[in-house]
């Protein structure tokens, strides 16, 4: 084992005297650019399940459009280019929604007439007397 020590030792003492030669870089990261990176993959990946549903694959697919295709465009989407496409995503599905909360609204309302007893609508609701 003494034979390895002065080896070793030199090959330790070079590598310490070319180590401040070797480039270093170092950079403060905000907490956007953190938010930012994640908020993208995620958008990404809801955009890919939102395209490989069933409707919207058959449309693609009616378009002449293949999914690797798909992927490839996916991916060399820009931050603000994802970010567009969500805010739109988004609006949809909050207009397709608005009919189920309305029916909702509706049905709470009911139920609240019935329950003080102004309405008699849903036979399983006694009125409180």
């Amino acid at each position: 084992m003494h034979f390895l020590r002065r080896p070793t030792a030199v090959l330790l003492s070079i590598l310490l005297a070319l180590m401040p030669m070797l480039p270093a870089q170092a950079a403060m990261i905000g907490n956007e650019q953190i938010l930012n990176q994640g908020l993208s993959v995620q958008t990404r990946d809801s955009l890919r399940q939102l395209l490989e549903q069933d409707t919207a694959r058959q449309q693609l697919q009616a378009w002449g459009v293949n999914t690797d295709q798909v992927n490839t465009r996916i991916n060399s989407l820009t931050d603000a280019e994802l970010a567009r496409i969500n805010q739109q995503v988004g609006e949809l599905n909050a207009g397709g929604n608005s009919i189920l909360g309305i029916l909702l609204i509706i049905f709470i309302i009911f139920v609240i007439t019935d329950v003080i007893g102004a309405t008699d609508i849903f036979p399983f609701i006694h009125p409180v007397r």
